[in-house]
C-alpha cells in the first residue's frame, strides 16, 4: 500500500482537526462519539459495583446474613481491598493482552469474567463466595479501567480525545449515581430493619449483569484500533477503519496525513526498540519492554508522569469517600440509614453532573487548568472537612449546621475532583506513550491507579478510627501536592496527536533519532514533489481498495 502524506508530519507538524474541540466537536462526530458512549458502559460496571457496596454494607439483612462482613472493620475492609487488588492485576496483565488479541477482543474477556464475578456475588451464601466473586469482578473491572480509555485514546481525533477519553469518568459517575439511587429504593423490599428481604441486597448485585452482557455482545460489532491494526502490519484494514471512523473520504488529506503519522510512528517504535530474538519466549520479551520504561529516559519520564497522577489522584481521597460515605455522614451526625443513604445519592449526582463541564471544556481548557482549578476546590474542601471534624467531633449531634457545612463540602469536593483529576487521570496515560509499548505502559499506570485504591480502602477505617480529623488532613496534603505537581513538572498535552507526543517528552530530540525519523520519511516517500492541498504538499495516496464512506 502506498501512502504519503505532508513533510510537516514529523517535527513541524501539521495540526490534524477535523472538527473544533469540545461540545461542537462531539456534535460533528456522532458516530465516534456514539461509539465512545457504547465502550464506556465498561466505566459504568466499574462505577456501579464500586457505589453499589458502600449501601449493601449498611442493610440490615446483609448484616444479618454475614454478620462478620459487617461488624468486622478489619474483615470489612478486606472485602472492599479484594476487589481493587483484584483490579490492579487485571490492569496490568491487560497491557500484554490487549496488545496481542487487541482492545476489543481484551473487553470482551474482561467481561466474561465481570458476569461470573457478579454471579457469584448476588448468590453468595459463604464469606468466601462474596471474596471469590469480588476478586473476580474486580480482575475485570482493572482490565477494562486499563483498556477503555487506551481504546478511546486510539480511536480519537485530537481535537476531541479529551472529550472522548472523559466519557469513561461519566461513565464511571454514572453507575456510582446508579447504584446510590438504586438501594435507596431498594432498601425498602420486604419491610426495614429485620423485615428487610434478601432482595434489597442481591438485586443491585444482580442487575449490574444486565449491562456487562449488553458490553459484552457489542464487543462484536466495534472497530479495532487503528494504531492496534498497524502495529500488527494490517495498513490497509487500519486507512479503512480510520475513514470509517472520521467519516470522510480516502482520498481526505486529513486521514492521509493522520494514517501516515501512525505508520512514521510505528515505524520509527520498530527500528529504535530492542530487537528480540525469533527464539524469545513471548514472556521475556515483555519483560524487555517493561525494562525500557525504566532504563529509557523519555519513557522513564512518561511512566514516572502517567503513575504519580494515578497515586496522587487515590491519596486526596476520593475512593475512601466513595466506599464509606454513608460511614462518614453518620459520622458527622446525620442519623438513620435512609438520611445516610440520601447523602451518598446526593454525592451520585453531583460526580455525574459536575464530569459533564470535563467532556464540554478539557480540550479546550487543557489538561492543567483543569487539575490546577480542581486541586484548589479539592484543597479547600478538605481542610474544612477536617477542621470542623476537629471542633465538633465528639458533639455533632448539638451542632447539627456543623454536620451539615461537613456535609456540602463533602459534596463541593466531589464535584471538583470529577471534572479535575478524576476525568484527566484516565487521559494522559492513554495518549503520551508511542505506539510499542503503549499497552503495557496504560497498564502499569493503571495497576498504580488500584494498588493505591487498595492501600486507601485498606487503612481508611483505622485512620479514621485512630486519628480521626487527620485523616482528612493527610488527604488535603496531596491535594496541594497535586497543584504543585502540575505546574512544575506536568507538560500540556491537548489537541497534540499521539504520534507527536515525542515533541513534548522527548525521544526523537537526539540527533540519530532526527536522522533516523528523515530516513523513515524518505523511505516512504515524503520528501518529492507532490499534488497540493492548502499549503502543504501531499502525495499520492493509493486508495482504491478502500470503500467512499
Amino acid at each position: 500500500m502506498a501512502i504519503a502524506v505532508s513533510e510537516a508530519v514529523v517535527g513541524e507538524s501539521e495540526v490534524i482537526s477535523y472538527n473544533s474541540p469540545g461540545f461542537k466537536g462531539l456534535i460533528k462526530e456522532p458516530y465516534i462519539f456514539c461509539l465512545a458512549c457504547f465502550a464506556s458502559i465498561g466505566g459504568l460496571l466499574f462505577g456501579y459495583d464500586q457505589g453499589v457496596i458502600s449501601g449493601v454494607l449498611v442493610m440490615s439483612n446483609f448484616a444479618k446474613e454475614f454478620p462478620s462482613l459487617a461488624n468486622d472493620a478489619t474483615l470489612q475492609g478486606w472485602m472492599l481491598s479484594i476487589l481493587t487488588l483484584g483490579a490492579m492485576i487485571g490492569a496490568l496483565f491487560n497491557g500484554p493482552i490487549s496488545d496481542k488479541f487487541s482492545r476489543r477482543w481484551s473487553i470482551l474477556y474482561a467481561e466474561i469474567l465481570f458476569l461470573i464475578g457478579s454471579i457469584l456475588q448476588c448468590a453468595a451464601m459463604t464469606v468466601a463466595m462474596m471474596f471469590i466473586g469480588r476478586l473476580l469482578s474486580g480482575l475485570a473491572i482493572g482490565m477494562t479501567s486499563m483498556v477503555i480509555p487506551l481504546y478511546l485514546s486510539e480511536i480519537a481525533p485530537p481535537n476531541i480525545r479529551g472529550s472522548l477519553v472523559t466519557l469513561q469518568q461519566l461513565g464511571i459517575t454514572l453507575g456510582i449515581m446508579v447504584a446510590f439511587w438504586l438501594q435507596y429504593g431498594t432498601q425498602y423490599i420486604g419491610g426495614t430493619g429485620d423485615y428487610q428481604s434478601q432482595a434489597a441486597w442481591r438485586l443491585p448485585l444482580a442487575l449490574q449483569c444486565l449491562p456487562c452482557l449488553i458490553l459484552a455482545i457489542g464487543t462484536f460489532f466495534l472497530p479495532y484500533s487503528p494504531r492496534w491494526l498497524m502495529q500488527k502490519g494490517r495498513e490497509e484494514e487500519a486507512l479503512q477503519t480510520l475513514c470509517r471512523l472520521r467519516r470522510v473520504s480516502p482520498d481526505d488529506h486529513r486521514v492521509q496525513l493522520e494514517i501516515l503519522e501512525i505508520k512514521v510512528a510505528q515505524k520509527f517504535e520498530e527500528k529504535t526498540s530492542p530487537s528480540t530474538s525469533k527464539n524469545q519466549s513471548s514472556i521475556r520479551a515483555a519483560l524487555e519492554q517493561y525494562w525500557q520504561f525504566f532504563r529509557t529516559s523519555h519513557l522513564r519520564k512518561r511512566i514516572i508522569i502517567a503513575c504519580a497522577l494515578q497515586i496522587i489522584q487515590q491519596f486526596t481521597g476520593i475512593n475512601a469517600i466513595i466506599y464509606y460515605a454513608p460511614q462518614i455522614f453518620k459520622a458527622v451526625g446525620l442519623q438513620g440509614s435512609t438520611v445516610s443513604l440520601l447523602a451518598t445519592g446526593v454525592v451520585g449526582v453531583i460526580d455525574f453532573l459536575a464530569t459533564i463541564p470535563a467532556i464540554l471544556y478539557m480540550d479546550r481548557w487543557g489538561r492543567r487548568k483543569v487539575l490546577i482549578i480542581g486541586g484548589i476546590g479539592m484543597s479547600i474542601s478538605q481542610l474544612i472537612i477536617a477542621t470542623l471534624y476537629a471542633v465538633y467531633k465528639n458533639s455533632w449531634s448539638e451542632h447539627p449546621a456543623a454536620g451539615w457545612a461537613a456535609c456540602a463540602f463533602v459534596w463541593v469536593y466531589i464535584a471538583h475532583f470529577a471534572f479535575s483529576i478524576g476525568s484527566v487521570n484516565w487521559i494522559i496515560p492513554s495518549e503520551i506513550f508511542p505506539p510499542a509499548v503503549r499497552g503495557k505502559a496504560v497498564g502499569l499506570a493503571i495497576a498504580s491507579n488500584w494498588l493505591s485504591n487498595f492501600i486507601v480502602a485498606l487503612i481508611y477505617p483505622r485512620m479514621l478510627k485512630a486519628i480521626t480529623f487527620g485523616t482528612f488532613y493527610f488527604f488535603l496534603a496531596f491535594c496541594l501536592i497535586l497543584i504543585v505537581w502540575v505546574y512544575f513538572f506536568l507538560p500540556e498535552t491537548k489537541g497534540v496527536s499521539m504520534e507527536q507526543m515525542d515533541q513534548i517528552f522527548g525521544g526523537s530530540s537526539a540527533q540519530e533519532n532526527i536522522q533516523l525519523m528523515a530516513e523513515i520519511r524518505d523511505e516512504l516517500g515524503l520528501s518529492g514533489s507532490g499534488k497540493v492541498i492548502g499549503e502543504e504538499k501531499v502525495e499520492e495516496l493509493d486508495t482504491s481498495h478502500v470503500e467512499k464512506v
